[in-house]
């Protein structure tokens, strides 16, 4: 394995599992993997009741009592609800909060109760509950024993029910969550907002996220697949386990398919009370390739026996393919240059709030892939599990990012009041969780942080995230990236995320000590506008913004000039887009929100200019609950941006474009300005069938 700073060339390949396991009998082959890990898992989402306390929805306040998480506590009139569930996007809207928030009753403490059985016959065995992401500082009881604690609500965590669980009885779990004592830049939304499992495994078992799976050598003929196994033991003896892998092809129902490969048996001692990590290794003859163009997938089937006897089985859906990161010749996938073509995006669903849906989320990425984009951009926390599953079958590259602060915060409450003791678990769980997937190719450990020139600090954050995964480089998104270059900061980076300022990108060129650091631009453009919405002489109006495609905050730019920028720069390994989607908080300009003075930190001039129009909104307190920076509105439908970027991302394909619409009874006798989106070389205009005369493609 290699990972250099400055040239990271990956050719050992790490590929992920999907989050997804099997609700089937154990060690079955037959059905689909609905979810990666312990083949004996189960939908934990139906059946809870729900109530909220301190802040509520129409602004009135109601006391948290006491002792919610007992057994003897009446919960027969709480509501009663199935996960996913976001306890804001009902609303109501309210005008006195932020826009920054969506202006949506996020703010509240959320209390979950489940009552459930589990069967007589699973004494003995462990019983764990998976949260795929709960926001946020969720504390956990069984049958009123406290179990354990996750303050951060975008992370995913296992709680370890098998001390306190009564089998053949009823038992209740209890949740609270705390979104009063969190703060957030964007719409957080609140409460269990993605699934929960139930996980039965054997007293020996592989551990949780205990499989990582890596390719170090690929090629046409063969693939040479490296297992390490972390065998959990929580029995009260010492045993003798033996570990073996099956690899089959995995289709893109997430269903076995041919066996390619098995691995031989290791034999292993594991005193109780412990975990040992276990390795082996499998050749694939002729291995299928996962590209963005075909996505190939395997699955590793991971079994542990004692005595003859297979106690649990464990799978893992990954991918083959190399990855190699350099500032001579770009991003290469498999050998061969990729461009990135990325969007960035927020994690709530418009409507649907924060509240994980699949099939939305698999709608929005068949649009973005429709326009061209090849790469996802987490921004700025650890996405939903199955966000990954869709990109590693779809196709689409991912910068998986960790934070949006480190320690020092953008607002009062936010991650940085609890990143001193948790920011390391943080970074393992993320990246112990997202490794196996073939779509993940670039880790970030931040994103615009106040404290991005922190030397010793960066560096830390990075060798964290090398000693879990030294397979893929390590980014961050700079928005100050002339002083954090300066001093030094990035020089702990693999790649160097830039956000927005690339105009002295051949002064670092010259700089020896970023010379052969790979450049990306992290974010990009912030063009903003309202679909349908065209102003003439004037682009902001009424609290909308024209969609001719001109606007963008000060620190941003036009589509077409970051087009120019990366033809200018062609060794940039492309661009993240802010954003693919609108989404819900940051209505940027019509927004109050302070962080935006971030990115004038070292330009003294913008930042009074900007606090100067901070202060007018904050008295005029628009109405303005949701983003204008996304190239598809938030019902999903596309702006006149998306046939630019389509235009310039998808060259090979016909694209003509023309807007705005004709509907201008007021605009008798005046000019109306007409654009045109072209992938060709050239176009012409006719009205009533007349040429208006034909313009070259000569903007980028």
């Amino acid at each position: 394995m290699q990972s250099t700073k400055s040239n990271f060339s990956v050719h050992v390949i790490v590929i992920f599992a999907i989050n997804i396991m099997m609700i089937t009998p154990l060690f079955s082959q037959n059905k689909p993997i609905v979810r990666m890990g312990s083949v004996n898992t189960h939908s934990f989402d139906e059946g809870w009741l729900f109530s909220r306390y301190g802040f509520q929805p129409d602004g009135t306040r109601t006391e948290e009592p006491k002792d919610l998480e007992s057994l003897g506590l009446d919960d027969s009139t709480w509501q009663q609800l199935n996960l996913p569930h976001d306890w804001a996007i009902d609303g109501p809207f309210r005008s006195e909060l932020t826009g920054e928030t969506g202006k949506l009753p996020w703010k509240g403490i959320g209390w979950y109760r489940k009552h459930f059985i589990v069967p007589v016959a699973d004494a003995g065995k462990q019983i764990f509950v998976d949260f795929d992401g709960a926001m946020a500082y969720a504390k956990i009881w069984l049958n009123g024993k406290y179990v354990g604690t996750w303050p951060y609500g975008y992370n995913s965590f296992r709680m370890d029910l098998t001390p306190y669980i009564k089998p053949g009885q009823k038992n209740t779990l209890a949740v609270r969550l705390d979104t009063e004592n969190w703060d957030s830049r964007w719409y957080p939304g609140g409460g269990i907002y993605r699934h929960v499992w139930l996980v039965k495994t054997s007293p020996v078992h592989v551990g949780h996220w205990g499989t990582y799976v890596t390719t170090p050598k690929i090629s046409d003929k063969s693939a040479l697949v490296k297992l390490a196994v972390t065998v959990d033991n929580a029995s009260s003896q010492k045993v003798k386990a033996t570990v073996r892998t099956t690899l089959f092809e995995l289709d893109a129902n997430n269903k076995f398919k041919l066996k390619v490969a098995t691995t031989k048996e290791s034999l292993v001692e594991v005193n109780s009370g412990v975990s040992v990590v276990t390795t082996s290794e499998a050749t694939i003859s002729t291995p299928k390739r996962w590209d963005v163009k075909s996505p190939n997938r395997y699955v590793a089937q991971t079994s542990i026996s004692i005595d003859g006897k297979i106690v649990d089985s464990y799978n893992t859906p990954f991918g083959i393919r190399t990855i190699e990161f350099s500032a001579k010749k770009g991003f290469l996938l498999n050998g061969k240059k990729v461009q990135i073509k990325g969007t960035c995006n927020h994690h709530d669903l418009g409507a649907l709030g924060a509240a994980i849906n699949a099939s939305a989320l698999k709608r929005q990425l068949k649009m973005l892939q429709e326009m061209g984009c090849n790469s996802l951009r987490t921004s700025h926390n650890p996405p939903a599990p199955e966000l990954l599953e869709l990109a590693d079958k779809m196709g689409f590259l991912v910068w998986d990012e960790a934070f949006d602060t480190w320690k020092i915060g953008k607002k009062k409450n936010d991650y940085n009041i609890i990143f001193d003791e948790w920011h390391a678990k943080d970074l393992k769980a993320l990246v112990h969780r997202d490794r196996n997937h073939p779509s993940v190719f670039i880790w970030s450990v931040g994103n615009e942080v106040p404290d991005q020139q922190n030397v010793p600090l960066t560096k830390e954050l990075a060798e964290i995230v090398r000693r879990e995964d030294p397979t893929r480089p390590v980014s961050n998104g700079y928005n100050d990236p002339d002083n954090s270059r300066n001093v030094g900061s990035p020089v702990a980076m693999d790649v160097m995320g830039v956000n927005y300022f690339f105009n002295q990108q051949p002064k670092w060129d010259a700089d020896p000590r970023y010379a052969n650091m790979p450049t990306l631009g992290s974010e990009t453009s912030s063009c903003v506008s309202s679909r349908g919405e065209y102003f003439f002489g004037k682009e902001y109006q009424n609290w909308q913004i024209s969609s001719y495609d001109y606007a963008h905050p000060d620190w941003g730019c036009t589509p077409d000039e970051q087009f120019r920028t990366n033809a200018k720069f062609p060794h940039l390994l492309g661009e993240y887009v802010w954003t693919g989607f609108d989404y819900l908080g940051e209505p940027t300009p019509y927004n109050s929100d302070e962080t935006n003075l971030l990115n004038f930190r070292s330009d003294p001039s913008k930042k009074a200019e900007l606090e100067k129009k901070l202060e007018e909104l904050k008295k005029s307190n628009p109405p303005s609950r949701s983003s204008y920076f996304g190239i598809i509105d938030l019902a999903g439908f596309k702006k006149d941006r998306f046939y630019s970027y389509q235009s310039n991302w998808k060259p090979e394909m016909p694209v003509a474009h023309i807007f705005p619409h004709w509907n201008w009874s007021e605009r008798i006798g005046l000019v109306t300005p007409v654009h045109v989106y072209t992938s060709g070389d050239e176009g012409e205009l006719f009205l009533n069938g007349k040429s208006l005369g034909r313009k070259k493609n000569d903007c980028w």
